[in-house]
């Protein structure tokens, strides 16, 4: 398909330094992996007018996707829509007391979700899950938890029929290459080479979109 919007939605993953001075596509899409899927996706199909945005905003929490939601997702009308949420929703509980419950994470979540297809019929989504590595800020404590919003999204992909990128399997199976820290720097945010699996990943479960 040609003249498609695709929009990349989460927390600091997503954000990794995108800027807040333009409304432009394909422009200050920061350093992860959105600004990685449109530098191939782009120069791999030249002749289609893909036009991408990064919308994801540090700290957030689902809960906070859900308060901008209309501003910074429906309105854009996407045709593409990838999600990465809720790692803050167990960081900020840790330190904060101020996290989402694994409950209503995931009835936020399914809110979002009936809210964009309903504004956006045909709209075709991607869901990354959440995920950690045990170094750095990151304990056992938090494994435990985001293994269980892990399951939340996954459920939620097949009940909503979308592309799927197991991002915690991918970089456990890469802890068989390089330790913690190479891949997720502190747990949590990845390297450089973190977002390049992670690209990886996301243009292999959206090669149907495109």
């Amino acid at each position: 398909m040609k003249n498609q919007v695709v929009l990349f939605q989460g927390d600091s993953i997503t954000d990794c330094g995108r800027g807040r001075d333009t409304e432009l596509p394909n422009d200050q899409l920061g350093a992860g992996y959105p600004a990685m899927v449109a530098a191939r996706l782009r120069a791999d199909r030249p002749g289609e007018d893909l036009r991408f945005f990064n919308r994801g905003i540090s700290g957030n929490r689902v809960v906070d996707l859900y308060a901008r939601w209309k501003i910074d997702a429906v309105n854009l009308n996407p045709d593409v829509l990838s999600i990465l949420i809720g790692v803050n929703d167990t960081w900020h509980e840790f330190e904060r007391n101020n996290g989402v419950e694994v409950e209503r994470y995931g009835e936020f979540y399914r809110m979002l979700l009936n809210w964009t297809v309903t504004a956006r019929p045909g709209i075709r989504l991607l869901l990354i899950e959440p995920f950690v590595l045990e170094t750095g800020v990151v304990t056992s404590e938090w494994v435990a938890e985001i293994n269980q919003r892990r399951r939340i999204v996954r459920q939620l992909a097949e009940e909503f029929h979308t592309a799927f990128v197991p991002a915690q399997e991918i970089f456990d199976a890469a802890l068989r290459e390089a330790p913690a820290d190479y891949w997720l720097g502190d747990g949590v945010h990845p390297t450089a080479a973190g977002h390049q699996r992670l690209a990886d990943a996301w243009i292999e479960a959206a090669k149907d979109f495109f």
